[in-house]
């Protein structure tokens, strides 16, 4: 028998919907396509690429873009990666076992609140490391006294906090988020704030990551409007994204992907107004959705609504037969029962969609 990992044969893979003659909102994509002269602009400079050569210098000047985007602050510096998936892989990768805990622990321990974003577990399982979820609490906040609990018996080598979370679209407490970073600081582990959806929340962790020396601080183009480019970046100190980096396969970003993503940041004016209507089509959503008297939904700071309603998969089945797609979150955690994921689109995908559920109910 060929030598495939009993683990890996145990679990699936990431599964992907099928979205072909769909109005697809399942998966968190900017729905908006770039205007024509910019696509125009943007097919030939990808056209005049030397695609016969290795990635260049050229994505250092990337790096300083998305620096200056992000307004990163000074003594830190910023690691790429072929989307934010990659660069969780390569934090799993690099990280250790805590000294202390060296006769207990075979694996570091990689931590993060539960329902959060599955990569986190995937990484961990198919980096060898023990992924340890601290469940939220029933309104999906952050239970600090768990994960304060949790890190102490565990000494995480990384915690995830995602801001704003997936699925659940919500912002952490700022106290409790500081609680656990200090004490994640005194047991020797790193963290990682991972802003994903940063274009639609109210706040963002960049200017309190320099108090700490080890916080990261992750991101993507994909909520950006680039889902399809897949470039994620890190910042944090420099000496910490130099050890970091050291993991990092050569080459890893395209000359490709490079020239979208500065292409992208030199008409960022353009993705900001994406972003600011797509804010606003939140709103519209979330104000149909308390009118539906079978449906609870929570406040979002993300792309994306999650809504309760009394069978999920009846509701779920019954929306795909009207040509929508969601993404039923039901089976990822017990505190995510009968709940569906909705992704705020265009203002026509999002009237399809209210129809469609208020229909499948």
């Amino acid at each position: 028998m060929i030598r495939i990992r009993r683990d890996i044969r145990d679990m699936q893979a990431y599964p992907i919907q099928d979205a072909a003659g769909m109005v697809k909102l399942d998966a968190m994509e900017n729905p908006y396509r770039l205007p024509a002269a910019l696509q125009a602009h943007l097919g030939q400079r990808l056209g005049a690429l030397a695609v016969n050569r290795y990635p260049d210098s050229r994505i250092n000047d990337l790096r300083h873009a998305l620096a200056d985007y992000a307004q990163m602050p000074e003594g830190f510096d910023i690691m790429l990666g072929n989307g934010s998936d990659e660069l969780i892989t390569l934090l799993a990768l690099a990280c250790d076992v805590p000294p202390s805990a060296v006769s207990d622990h075979k694996s570091a321990v990689m931590l993060a609140p539960l329902p959060g974003f599955v990569m986190y577990a995937i990484s961990a399982q198919l980096q060898g490391l023990q992924f340890v979820g601290v469940p939220l609490t029933p309104d999906f906040e952050l239970d600090e006294a768990a994960m304060l609990a949790a890190i102490a018996l565990h000494k995480p080598a990384i915690t995830y906090l995602a801001y704003p979370n997936n699925p659940t679209a919500n912002l952490w407490d700022d106290s409790a988020i500081e609680n656990i970073v200090n004490a994640v600081g005194q047991q020797g582990g790193l963290v990682v704030m991972d802003e994903a959806y940063q274009p639609f929340a109210s706040k963002s962790y960049i200017n309190r990551i320099a108090r700490h020396s080890h916080v990261l601080l992750m991101r993507t183009l994909s909520k950006f409007g680039l889902a399809g480019v897949r470039l994620g970046y890190m910042m944090g100190p420099k000496t910490l994204i130099a050890e970091i980096d050291k993991v990092r396969p050569p080459y890893n970003i395209s000359v490709l992907n490079c020239e979208c993503a500065l292409f992208a940041l030199e008409n960022k004016d353009v993705f900001a107004a994406q972003a600011q209507d797509l804010i606003a089509q939140r709103a519209i959503v979330l104000e149909a959705l308390q009118t539906m008297p079978s449906v609870k939904c929570w406040k979002s700071d993300a792309n994306m609504i999650l809504a309760r309603v009394a069978d999920s998969t009846k509701t779920f089945e019954a929306m795909k037969a009207h040509g929508v797609l969601v993404k039923n979150v039901s089976k990822m955690h017990p505190l995510l029962a009968n709940c569906l994921r909705l992704t705020v689109g265009t203002a026509d995908e999002n009237q399809l969609m209210l129809a469609a559920l208020e229909k499948s109910l």
